[in-house]
């Protein structure tokens, strides 16, 4: 037979579980529907004295009114306060900064991971693509990743010259001077040139 042992009031088996706190997403989803379930409240009871009046030909309901203003200020203030609890969004050039801080002490795998982090949350930042491509340069084994960096960051900011102009580096580095020379030429017709230069 189970010993009872007595614990903050209540009687429990030495086996019984704790009740189970609810997961972030089940809150989350609580935290949603509650504003929603007020704003139909409210909708509900302003509907109420126009129902009556096209079914009954009378006004109806007196204090439908009352009760949908009630709700209706019930679910902003639900709303808001679910915005409340919700973690601030990450800003993207904050972990740009971060990125080239770790970058800049040698710890490129996080640098990466951050960089990547930072193209996720905001698909135009051009410049996450730039750094990432920059801190594979440093790798030779990463070279085709670093010219996928700089393409794209090119796909995003057609107008950068220094971008083609680290796009030329690559292509040097890669043997593949034609393309090279190309983008050199598309970075002086842009106006300038603040990138690493080709030796030829």
């Amino acid at each position: 037979m189970p010993v009872l042992r007595e614990d903050s009031g209540s009687m429990r088996a030495p086996g019984d579980d704790e009740p189970a706190e609810p997961s972030a997403d089940a809150r989350d989803f609580r935290a949603r529907q509650w504003p929603r379930v007020a704003l139909w409240m409210a909708i509900l009871f302003a509907s109420l004295p126009l129902a009556s009046k096209l079914f009954m030909g009378s006004w109806g309901f007196d204090g439908a009114p009352g009760l949908a203003c009630l709700f209706l200020v019930a679910a902003a203030y639900l709303y808001l306060k679910g915005r409340g609890d919700r973690p601030p969004i990450p800003d993207s050039s904050l972990i740009l900064d971060e990125a080239l801080r770790l970058a800049a002490l040698g710890d490129n795998d996080h640098a990466l991971a951050l960089l990547d982090e930072a193209f996720r949350l905001s698909r135009d930042l051009w410049q996450a693509r730039q750094y990432s491509g920059q801190v594979r340069l440093g790798r030779p084994d990463a070279l085709e990743s670093a010219l996928r960096d700089f393409t794209e960051a090119i796909r995003l900011a057609p107008g950068e010259p220094h971008l083609y102009v680290l796009r030329s580096h690559v292509f040097t580095l890669l043997g593949r001077d034609f393309e090279a020379r190309a983008d050199l030429e598309i970075a002086a017709l842009l106006g300038r040139s603040d990138g690493p230069t080709v030796v030829q």
